[in-house]
């Protein structure tokens, strides 16, 4: 059975007595490279903030729409690609019970194939970068953390993900490619600073699918460790590599409810509060 549905408005008093300070903020969750662990990680990273009484928006902004399969939605009526294609007409968006979902104290916006079409449109037309920092900015007060899950890929809807983000969470495993990957990842990053959003900024790099016991990883993680230490910061959680990841999103579950014992959970934990730090 499926233990999600669609969120109800719910009055949040507290959201109106909150502060320009105390807005919530906007991580994005990139990676140039696909197979690193990014959507997994937004879907346990907004657990593990929930756990901690975070309020959490968890927004699947990639057309493979893994982390809407992390949630176990199905039957979208309303996915992020139709809001953006509202932006860009200048349409009003729907009611937000309507495209927000929750599943056990999160929400989240899915995303649906649909979404590789409305990149192909912010691609055609120009002053684009800003359509999503137009859905999300209006979620602040709502929220204390809202992830964005993002395409391994460095076109449009990455872009716009930069452009209404605070910070970038890197996810990158321990293999050469994924490396040079995280190189060219974070030059963007420098120049959507420079020329879009001057308040983005690099919260870390994670790194993840870790098997401690392969001398690759260990190299990898001493590479990672003396190109950036001291110039972008290194989460200390590292995720395991474990077969417990791939159950729990086979059964719509985060690790926080799948398997709370397990290494990777606790991984995720750890890494939620160096996120609250």
């Amino acid at each position: 059975m499926k233990r999600f549905k669609k969120r109800r408005n719910r009055i949040m008093a507290f959201a109106r007595n909150r502060g320009c300070d105390d807005m919530g903020k906007i991580i994005m969750i990139g990676a140039m490279k696909g197979g690193v662990g990014k959507s997994v990680t937004a879907f346990n990273l907004a657990y593990s903030l929930q756990k901690k009484g975070k309020r959490v928006l968890a927004v699947d902004f990639d057309p493979q729409s893994n982390l809407t399969t992390c949630f176990g939605a199905e039957d979208v009526d309303v996915a992020i690609g139709d809001l953006i294609l509202n932006v860009i007409e200048d349409e009003e968006l729907p009611e937000r019970e309507e495209y927000i979902w929750e599943r056990n104290g999160v929400d989240f916006i899915p995303a649906s194939i649909g979404l590789s079409a409305v990149e192909a449109k912010l691609r055609m037309e120009m002053g684009t970068e800003k359509m999503l920092a137009a859905i999300l900015e209006p979620l602040r007060d709502d929220y204390d953390y809202i992830l964005v899950d993002t395409s391994p890929s460095l076109g449009a809807l990455t872009i716009n993900a930069m452009a209404a983000a605070d910070e970038v969470i890197v996810t990158v495993n321990p293999q050469l490619l994924a490396m040079k990957g995280l190189q060219d990842f974070l030059k963007t990053v420098k120049k959507i600073k420079s020329r879009i959003n001057g308040r983005l900024d690099v919260a870390g790099i994670l790194l993840t699918m870790c098997d401690a016991r392969t001398i690759l990883c260990k190299t990898i993680t001493e590479q990672v460790a003396e190109t950036f230490q001291g110039q972008i910061r290194i989460f200390k959680s590292k995720i395991p590599n474990t077969v417990k990841v791939g159950e729990s999103v086979y059964y719509s579950e985060p690790l926080i409810e799948y398997a709370p014992g397990c290494n990777a959970c606790k991984a995720y934990e750890r890494l939620a509060g160096e996120v609250i730090a």
